[in-house]
């Protein structure tokens, strides 16, 4: 049978052979000295006592921590706000919307990302004027000039990730 009990310095749970109770030993995490209590003779094993502070500090950081998570998910909105990109959208045609999905799609395919994420900033604030293009491009049973010669799976695939993305 062994003694357990924790380090008053660091709380660390520690299990000591019955032969070393009653004597001095190292913590094997913090190596202060500590006693080891001696289970024969009565000695009951004492606890720390609890720092309500403790608890009340720990609250106070998880509050503090949820506050700032907010401020920065509230500064990822676009700076001039979704109010101007509902109206840069609406400036921009079916004609010139369908290029920039072609281009898009083009990109990817091609691995050109950066390029392609550029695009797609500028194609999300469509929403569904550029969902209905792009069902309109997966069922058509011609393809675009600048998408014939992509794999129909490939382009199948990158124009779900976009309505994805879009929703």
């Amino acid at each position: 049978m062994s003694i357990t009990f924790h380090c008053e310095h660091c709380g660390k749970k520690i299990e000591a052979s019955d032969s070393t109770g009653g004597k001095w030993g190292k913590c094997p995490a913090c190596h202060n000295k500590l006693y080891v209590p001696n289970l024969d003779s009565g000695e009951e094993l004492k606890l720390a006592p609890i720092d309500e502070s403790n608890d009340e500090k720990q609250k106070q950081l998880m509050t503090e921590t949820y506050k700032l998570t907010q401020d920065i998910l509230l500064e990822r909105e676009t700076p001039n706000g979704p109010a101007e990109d509902a109206t840069l959208a609406s400036q921009v045609n079916d004609k010139q919307l369908t290029k920039n999905i072609i281009a898009y799609l083009r990109q990817m395919a091609d691995g050109e990302l950066d390029q392609a994420e550029k695009i797609a900033d500028l194609i999300i604030p469509c929403g569904d004027r550029a969902v209905k293009i792009l069902d309109r491009i997966a069922l058509s049973e011609i393809p675009e000039a600048g998408l014939a010669d992509m794999p129909q799976q490939v382009l199948s695939g990158l124009i779900r990730n976009l309505r994805t993305r879009i929703s």
